[in-house]
């Protein structure tokens, strides 16, 4: 049996070199797995859905689409306790051999604590890269059994799904003429930290052996070893699959007690939207939200080992407005439900904003502009779905006011009209466009401009339906319109590179896999220039950053003017 072959099923006596793997092959025999364990789950056929994740996780594609997870996001330059990390090739194969259940035992966590946005710190556990990867190879056969049995409207840590969407169906619950007007905002205490050991154990589909050994590995500060008894190990990457299921059946459940029948749903209006642990019910009364939905979702809480926070938990009528996921939720007397960025979030952008300029030194007037841009586009893309024109105007102002009041700070014995001519452009009918130079590939100085703020087209998302699934073959062409849709209007990259993204339909041209904004792409040249390769787009191709790493490593072998085509 060759290498190659050896992909579709169980460990090959000889494992291929990383960078000689077929990817394409490796992603169609895990996502066919996941279609069967999706269809298993369906049909209620549990034994064989623990059969088929025996098989993916077991399975050499499964290992090594999960050391590839973990060797390509930004954690993998964090290591654990063991200090180790998988910066080569050669480490990363070792490490697909290295994925083995027979005797594994995870090491404890690394602690770590991340400041808040109320000051305080929040508890981190970092695992090791080994005990990373045998969570996310888990985790490829657990998440099609959660995303087939998850609530309607869950939509944190789930494929395909954001922010934008629990903001929408938000406005969905309380928009019509005829919806509830209050709310109540829920906030579980300590979710990740809290949650039961027994319940996780006695209702998660894996393997009890496995989940017990990661719940109970405990976690290292300052050398001094504590044990877990409760709460999962905040920072891998099974948690937030885990914390999702401990939480779905609260829409289920809330549904038989206040929606069963068409007289109820009429008389109640109770609606759920969570995102992660974070969520929302409407009701039509504070008194019905009070003594019968809270002491309902107290329960559902209690028998997983959690409880409502009653500092943060509180019920709020409509017209007074609600903070939810970084936007405030507020109906106006005309009726109309509006969604604006919140001023928590506002003051937090401007906070950075102004710590980097504060702290800017001795950069020139286009560094200081590549450091703010990607804070800007990042925040005004997160709300760019809601009503934030006049938002975006103030933080435009707002903005000038500090690089104007930098500009003078740095030349402080020059007139007002020379800061102006020196620092500020005429860009169309913008008179005051914050402009610097950086030098571009040949180390040419190329002018940048600080982003306009105000000039970002504000458009309405469309939430997705609440019971697509991923990994549901039935729901490919619903996704596939979605997310050519995202692509095609996040105004992300260059030109060229969206130019490239529709003529490969989205597709990367080595692993056949969809090219999205989480993944990243390369610009990959067929013919390299250093050889007389053209920037063309018939040179040209949209690659995975993996997959542009391992067609580069190829190159070498096979000379400069290897083609990526037909590498799949």
């Amino acid at each position: 049996m060759s290498a190659t072959d050896a992909v579709a099923g169980a460990a090959p006596d000889a494992t291929p070199g990383w960078h000689s793997l077929s990817w394409g092959k490796v992603w169609r025999n895990v996502r066919r797995l996941q279609t069967r364990i999706v269809k298993a789950v369906q049909q209620g056929r549990w034994g064989k859905v623990q059969a088929l994740q025996h098989l993916l996780s077991h399975s050499f594609s499964g290992r090594a689409a999960a050391v590839l997870r973990v060797t390509s996001t930004s954690g993998a330059g964090t290591p654990g306790v063991d200090g180790d990390l998988w910066d080569s090739p050669q480490k990363k194969t070792q490490a697909v051999q290295a994925l083995q259940s027979r005797g594994y035992h995870p090491r404890p966590l690394r602690r770590v604590y991340i400041p808040k946005s109320n000051g305080r710190k929040r508890p981190l556990g970092i695992p090791t890269l080994h005990d990373r990867a045998m969570q996310a190879l888990y985790a490829l056969a657990l998440d099609p059994v959660a995303e087939t049995c998850a609530d309607v409207n869950s939509y944190g840590f789930r494929r395909e799904r954001c922010c934008a969407d629990a903001l929408e169906q938000c406005h969905k619950a309380l928009g019509g003429p005829h919806s509830a007007r209050w709310v109540l905002e829920g906030d579980i205490r300590s979710c990740f930290d809290r949650i039961s050991h027994a319940w996780l154990e006695a209702h998660v589909c894996l393997p009890r052996t496995i989940l017990h050994k990661w719940l109970c590995c405990g976690y290292l500060e300052k050398g001094v070893r504590h044990e877990t008894t409760e709460g999962t190990p905040q920072g891998g990457v099974i948690s937030p699959i885990l914390m999702n299921l401990t939480l779905d059946g609260l829409e289920r459940l809330l549904h038989e007690h206040f929606a069963a029948t068409a007289r109820q749903r009429q008389q109640n209006k109770v609606h759920l939207v969570r995102y992660a642990d974070d969520f929302v019910i409407t009701g039509t009364s504070p008194q019905l939200l009070r003594n019968e939905v809270q002491p309902v979702v107290q329960r559902f809480l209690g028998e997983r080992g959690l409880e409502l926070s009653a500092e943060k938990t509180q019920i709020t009528h409509s017209e007074d407005g609600f903070d939810f996921l970084g936007q405030t939720v507020r109906r106006r007397r005309c009726e109309r439900v509006l969604l604006t960025p919140s001023r928590r979030s506002v003051q937090r952008l401007l906070s950075q904003a102004k710590e980097r300029i504060e702290h800017s030194g001795s950069w020139t007037a286009g560094e200081l502009i590549a450091q703010l841009n990607p804070l800007l586009r990042g925040w005004t893309r997160y709300h760019r779905h809601a009503a934030s024109s006049r938002t975006f105007a103030r933080v435009e102002r707002a903005l000038f006011g500090l690089v104007w009041q930098w500009a003078r700070k740095r030349h402080r014995g020059r007139s007002a009209t020379w800061v102006k001519r020196k620092y500020f452009v005429q860009r169309g009918d913008r008179l005051w466009v914050f402009r610097g130079e950086l030098p571009n590939r040949d180390g040419r100085p190329t002018p940048i401009y600080l982003v306009q703020v105000s000039r970002l087209r504000i458009r309405r998302h469309i939430k997705i339906r609440g019971d697509a699934n991923p990994y549901d073959p039935s729901w490919e062409p619903y996704l596939e319109q979605r997310w050519q849709a995202q692509m095609r209007d996040s105004e992300t990259g260059t030109r060229q590179m969206r130019l490239l993204w529709r003529v490969q339909a989205g597709r990367c041209s080595v692993c056949n896999q969809k090219i999205t904004l989480e993944s990243g792409w390369h610009v990959h040249h067929n013919s390299w220039r250093v050889y007389g390769g053209s920037d063309r787009l018939d040179n040209l191709s949209l690659l995975h950053p993996h997959c542009h790493r391992q067609l580069q490593a190829r190159n070498k072998e096979l000379g400069p003017t290897a083609s990526c085509e037909g590498r799949s």
